[in-house]
């Protein structure tokens, strides 16, 4: 009777003993479940505001619209042809510095940039085709079927266009492009993070009303002679 009592008492025991054991387990594999890998987007570092009027040929005096006055230098910037568009003193600007805050290492002229930019038409050159840069971040095709453009942002001193492409199932892409030129008259811009077979690059032109011709004082005269119509 005695040896049947302590047998019970021993698998009783065994049973317990697996029991906590098992219970251990369970946090171990709660943290591996919560173990997950994440992607790391870089933070947008672009400060925004308005040309101020202290700037000068190697500073900018910066507005931010956080309501602070940056004087930053911009020798470096200028010599390396990172200030784009130009500076006009009440213009709107998007600039990266440094850490302290003491050099703009890239400016863009939201002003200069924004305006309808046109280049022939890479297909058979017949007319002119581009993208039209507005306030608020829209953007817009301008005679172009192939692609819709949507919108637009400084992201990081480059230029992001959202777009919708002829045949891509209506889903909108987003491409970043590294500024090559910006003046009042020229746009450049080309693609990053692409392949090198994929890669594009933008070359536009403002675009601007062609000249009418001057007949001096000429009129055309209006004939049903269709071998006399113009």
């Amino acid at each position: 009777m005695k040896k049947l009592v302590f047998l019970c008492v021993a698998i009783a025991g065994v049973m317990a003993l697996g029991s906590c054991g098992g219970g251990k387990q369970q946090p171990q594999a709660a943290a591996d479940e919560d173990t997950t890998s994440t992607k790391f987007f870089p933070t947008d570092r672009t400060i925004y505001g308005l040309c101020g009027e202290g700037t000068a040929m190697n500073t900018l005096e910066l507005l931010t619209d956080n309501g602070d006055t940056l004087n930053l230098s911009i020798t470096n910037a200028s010599e390396a042809g990172f200030v784009f568009g130009g500076l006009q003193r009440g213009d709107r600007l998007a600039i990266l510095a440094n850490d302290k805050r003491t050099e703009a290492t890239r400016v863009i002229n939201l002003n200069t940039l924004l305006g309808d930019w046109v280049m022939p038409d890479p297909i058979d050159g017949s007319a002119e085709v581009g993208i039209r840069i507005k306030e608020g971040g829209v953007a817009e095709s301008i005679e172009m079927t192939n692609i819709i453009y949507r919108t637009w942002k400084i992201v990081n001193g480059n230029l992001e266009i959202n777009s919708v492409r002829e045949g891509g199932g209506d889903m909108e892409e987003t491409n970043l492009y590294e500024l090559k030129a910006l003046g009042p008259d020229t746009l450049c811009y080309k693609t990053i993070g692409k392949a090198r077979d994929e890669e594009e690059t933008f070359e536009y032109n403002r675009f601007k009303e062609k000249a009418k011709v001057d007949l001096r004082g000429l009129e055309l005269e209006d004939t049903q002679d269709e071998f006399n119509k113009i």
